[in-house]
Parts: C-alpha cells; sequence; structure tokens
C-alpha cells in the first residue's frame, strides 16, 4: 500500500474555502505535498508541471468546464487519479465525468470523512 507521505495531489476549485478545507483534511492525514489553483488553466499549467498522484477538481470554474479539463488530464496522464468535486450532485454530472474518466466524485458541502473514504479507495488500488 502506498502511503500518503508520498503521494502529491492537486485541489482545482476556484472557492478559497473548499481548497483550504481539503488542504488541511489533506495535511492532518500526513500529505505534504500539495498544490492548488483557482482556475482551469492555472490547474492545467500544475497539472503539467507536477503530474500528481490525485486531482480534486471542481465541475464549475470560471471560464472553464472540469470535465473538459478532466479530459485533457487523462490525456496527458491516462491513470490520472481524478475526484469531481460540485455542488450539483444531477445524475448527468455524475454520469459524464465517470464515463470521461473521473475516479470519483465527491458533492459539496463534504466533511473530511468523504475524503478519507476516497483516498482509502486510491490506496487499495495501488
Amino acid at each position: 500500500m502506498v502511503a500518503i507521505t508520498n503521494l502529491s495531489f492537486l485541489i482545482v476549485d476556484d472557492v478559497a474555502m473548499v481548497r483550504d478545507f481539503l488542504r488541511q483534511t489533506l495535511v492532518n492525514m500526513g500529505a505534504n505535498s500539495i498544490f492548488e489553483a483557482s482556475t482551469g488553466e492555472g490547474g492545467m499549467q500544475s497539472f503539467n508541471k507536477n503530474l500528481p498522484d490525485i486531482i480534486f477538481l471542481d465541475i464549475e470554474l470560471p471560464k472553464s468546464n472540469g470535465q473538459q479539463i478532466l479530459k485533457e488530464m487523462r490525456l496527458i496522464k491516462p491513470n490520472a487519479f481524478v475526484v469531481m468535486v460540485s455542488a450539483h450532485s444531477s445524475a448527468d454530472n455524475v454520469k459524464t465525468s465517470i464515463e470521461l474518466g473521473a475516479s470519483g466524485f465527491v458533492v459539496k458541502p463534504f466533511t473530511s470523512q468523504k475524503i478519507r473514504s476516497v483516498l482509502k479507495r486510491y490506496m487499495q488500488n495501488k
């Protein structure tokens, strides 16, 4: 099993509070390599530069669509573990995200326990 301290994370969300909560949750779990972006463009730049192991990606970003970014990330790193994050958990959003290769879907507002369960699933598959 992979140790969380050996993983890198990217959080792409335009809401600072969401990024802060996710970062703090990951730090509390032992993560120490965490990158953040508040826009799709910034998220792709950080993704290309750091090729993180796990990405938390908001579906609705200013001037971009998280599902389109997911497609781009999967082209660059086909095994990317991308968890879509959204306040809108419509069946279409979830279905489309999974079809595009998302590894999971987390609905806002979420708890640190939900993040732990997503990471546990990642660890079990490694």
